[in-house]
């Protein structure tokens, strides 16, 4: 059951929700959604950076017990908060609750990553969304295993 709530944050289907996102916002306001996209960026690529370190470098915050960001909980996060406050307000509904919605799903799908891998403008909601979601869900994007190919551990 963690593993199935921990895929909401999986790259393979936030990254198309995402683009599905921005594609509507743009249909409202382009300054706001060249602002949310530079917004996500900034927020995923301190996961890239942290994964990088600890995987090529074997940099970890250990007082804190810091390995890597995770990238779950960051696009699940941010992804389903913009994305249930776009189908509240396109279904003219509470904005906040959207958001609660939202953070309750980035939430859930981190602690499910936890229990899963404890090793680490009023338009309508476009139907596009639906696709997107039954399509990606379940997939896995490869970044993981890209940054362990190309950065090897360090062995102390």
């Amino acid at each position: 059951m963690w593993n199935a709530i921990s895929d909401v944050g999986d790259a393979a289907l936030t990254i198309p929700v995402a683009i599905t996102c921005a594609v509507w916002i743009v249909l409202s306001d382009r300054v706001l959604a060249v602002r949310w996209i530079l917004l996500l960026v900034t927020g995923i690529v301190p996961v890239g950076v942290t994964k990088i370190l600890y995987a090529g470098c074997g940099i970890e915050i250990s007082s804190i017990g810091l390995r890597v960001i995770s990238g779950h909980t960051t696009l699940s996060t941010v992804v389903w908060t913009v994305t249930m406050i776009l189908l509240c307000r396109g279904a003219e509904r509470s904005l906040f609750a959207g958001a609660v919605a939202g953070l309750l799903v980035g939430v859930l799908s981190a602690t499910a990553h936890i229990f899963d891998r404890s090793d680490s403008s009023g338009h309508r909601s476009p139907l596009l969304h639906h696709p997107v979601n039954t399509i990606a869900y379940g997939h896995h994007a490869p970044f993981q295993a890209v940054i362990e190919e190309y950065c090897p551990p360090v062995y102390g």
